[in-house]
């Protein structure tokens, strides 16, 4: 059995420049755990493939297609592939989101 820590996950560089750790990486899906620092945000980007998130801790702002709603804990966000979306931590507690990529995407994550 393989077992996964996120709070202890090493982190990876990506161009937010957030906290940002693999937690399960196949050919079939990724799994990221995002860590924002009130005020830290994820740039507004294109994903390849579906994806969807889920708010592990605290509160945040998500923009998917022009749309912004806040989330809090134990909320799950569809992102459907190709449109832009964005997160917002403007709260004054981190905010920790996993984000899974399904199917695992064969081209890189554009920057908007």
């Amino acid at each position: 059995m393989e077992t996964v820590y996120a709070k202890k996950a090493q982190p990876t560089e990506n161009p937010h420049g957030v906290k940002a750790s693999m937690l399960y990486n196949t050919e079939n899906a990724q799994a990221v755990h995002i860590t924002l620092e009130p005020g830290e945000a994820l740039k507004k980007h294109k994903t390849p493939v579906d994806v969807f998130f889920y708010v592990l801790e605290g509160k945040g702002v998500v923009e998917i297609g022009g749309e912004k709603q806040e989330v809090g804990q134990d909320t799950l966000i569809n992102s459907p592939a190709k449109i832009p979306h964005c997160w917002y931590n403007e709260s004054d507690a981190v905010l920790r989101f996993l984000v899974v990529k399904v199917p695992r995407p064969t081209e890189s994550t554009k920057l908007l």
